[in-house]
């Protein structure tokens, strides 16, 4: 498996034009372009790698065809991707937050800084929490996660002395000095949910960073991860590689252990697991990080389109219509059709859903032979496994039209034989290219 492979971004502009189809083949077969009085409205909900990949696709391809708006409360998007990062010390949590200038200047988005509450797909109109109410043809919504409630955690102050730091930005600086402040000999603790959950390599890349921390700046403590599932949900070979030899004595991996529970006893903090009969067994931490079981988010379960094992968007995967509400188009973590959950792949998702957009306002198929066999979603991610070395992992999708889903290609599928510093380099140019493809 070459980089070429793992960089690959499926449905640019020329696979659009190209494979995918356009307006001018459609006019040549003598099928005219409709006529709108108007530009088709076109609103995106949230602003990470598939609402503004979106954003940017549906008003590049779609043109004069399609105005655009984008909906996201904050000013900047802090990247989960490379986050991990930050708790380490190798990069600083500024250096991975992206604005929407370059969305407005050069693709004329209109970026509405305001939080979405709540959406009737059958009126065309979104809620917003200012009391605004947007007008929309078609709405697509990139909401991201939501966490289950853990007993014990229910204050915003407990949430702080026990951060999740799943979600990117002000809890990543927590866990981050928390990690600096923890005496040398100290135990750092950390859960991963059931899957599925956002970013399956990212808990485990996560404790390799902290493992790599300790090893460097506190060597007499130790990181005990307790993973709900049986067994490393992505790349195994190099997760099991890394814990049993590299952080050998430094780092306790303990499968099937579902944190039920958190409490706090003399200045410490307990995680409380089943021990599979009818007690339950409390690990220690001066340091917790505990990474609740993910949903979709909030408003993805109170517009209804929450349908997938009461967690997850059921969606069409050629065009990323929800299930229960069809003009509505839901992409990224929340959307449940068993692709990975992780910022690479909600990019891909966004240049299937904008093409599908674009195709459905100007009444031409999304279906037709041509189309079905490019709707392709590549996973290509990179994890850090010390302070400059890292690994690899990469996975095609491609439509399969007898089942009507997406399906692993399995000749695609892979990951590093070995952590290098040339793995750890290409994964800085990846994510580069990852960030300006979404916010440039």
């Amino acid at each position: 498996m070459t980089f070429e492979t793992v960089f690959k971004q499926p449905l640019d502009r020329r696979g659009f034009l190209g494979a995918l189809g356009g307006a001018a083949a459609w006019m040549a077969a003598g099928i005219p372009k409709p006529a709108r009085a108007a530009a088709a409205r076109i609103v995106v909900v949230g602003g990470g790698f598939g609402g503004a990949t979106a954003a940017k696709y549906i008003a590049q391809w779609g043109g004069a065809g399609v105005s655009v708006t984008l909906v996201e409360p904050n000013a900047r998007h802090v990247s989960c991707i490379l986050s991990n990062l930050v708790l380490n010390d190798r990069i600083k949590l500024a250096g991975l937050g992206f604005g929407y200038d370059k969305l407005k200047q050069r693709y004329g988005i209109e970026v509405v800084a305001d939080r979405a509450v709540a959406a009737d797909p059958d009126a065309g109109k979104l809620d917003l929490a200012s009391g605004i109410t947007v007008d929309f043809d078609r709405l697509v919504i990139a909401p991201g996660i939501a966490f289950d409630p853990v007993p014990g955690l229910e204050t915003p102050e407990q949430q702080i002395l026990v951060p999740h730091a799943w979600v990117a930005g002000p809890q990543t600086q927590t866990l981050r000095d928390q990690l600096n402040a923890m005496r040398d000999g100290g135990t750092v603790v950390m859960s991963i949910p059931r899957s599925p959950y956002r970013c399956p390599p990212g808990p485990y890349e996560r404790a390799c960073v902290i493992a790599d921390f300790l090893k460097r700046r506190k060597p007499r403590s130790k990181l005990v991860l307790l993973d709900a599932n049986a067994d490393i949900q992505a790349e195994p070979l190099m997760f099991r590689q890394a814990f049993a030899q590299l952080y050998a004595g430094r780092l306790e991996y303990v499968p099937n252990a579902e944190v039920r529970r958190v409490s706090f006893e003399g200045g410490r903090k307990l995680a409380w697991v089943s021990d599979g009969l009818d007690g339950e067994t409390a690990w220690r931490a001066d340091v917790l990080n505990v990474i609740p079981r993910n949903t979709a988010a909030r408003l993805a379960h109170d517009i209804g389109v929450v349908n997938v094992n009461g967690r997850w968007a059921g969606v069409d995967p050629l065009t990323y219509a929800s299930t229960a509400a069809p003009r509505i188009h839901v992409i990224g973590d929340a959307q449940g059709t068993g692709l990975p959950k992780a910022g690479h792949i909600a990019n891909s998702e966004a240049k299937i859903c904008a093409d599908a957009i674009v195709r459905l306002i100007n009444g031409w198929p999304v279906d037709e032979p041509v189309r079905m066999q490019s709707v392709v979603a590549n996973s290509a991610c990179f994890s850090p496994i010390t302070y400059d070395t890292a690994s690899w992992l990469n996975a095609v999708f491609a439509y399969d039209a007898a089942s009507g889903s997406m399906k692993r290609v399995d000749a695609s599928f892979g990951e590093a034989p070995t952590r290098s510093k040339d793995n750890f380099e290409q994964m800085l140019k990846w994510a580069a290219r990852l960030f300006d493809d979404t916010f440039a």
